[in-house]
């Protein structure tokens, strides 16, 4: 134990991102941009439905990332790493359970099913 009462230790303190109204204003546009192209792409269709479903796609993960990094400054240095570590871990459990899921219903509908009769031979 230190003999000064008022001594910090390094590991008590908790390192708190400090964002800047700059950030937020990026964030805020980035956000509203990533939301109105597929907005628009749904509205107006200029793509086929697989593909807009595609880029709305890969437009909601970028939105993800534009809000982790600028609205809850996740980064590889804030809480010593452990709010990534901790967003990884999250990410492959839920991986695994959408695959495991997706696994399961689709080897219940090849193996349960009954066969299809053809309705064009019916009275």
């Amino acid at each position: 134990m230190s003999a000064d009462p008022h001594a910090h230790h390094a590991h008590d303190e908790i390192e708190l991102p400090h964002a800047s109204m700059r950030d937020y204003v990026i964030g805020f546009v980035l956000s509203v941009i990533l939301t109105a192209i597929p907005f628009w792409l749904v509205m107006e269709r200029p793509l086929s439905d697989g593909a807009t479903a595609a880029v709305i796609m890969v437009f909601a993960a970028v939105q993800i990332v534009v809000h982790m990094v600028f609205f809850l400054h996740m980064n590889p240095k804030a809480e010593g790493g452990w709010s990534i570590t901790s967003l990884a871990f999250t990410i492959i459990i839920v991986v695994i359970m959408l695959a495991g899921s997706m696994w399961v219903m689709h080897h219940l509908n090849t193996n349960m099913m009954p066969p299809m009769h053809d309705t064009s031979q019916l009275p």
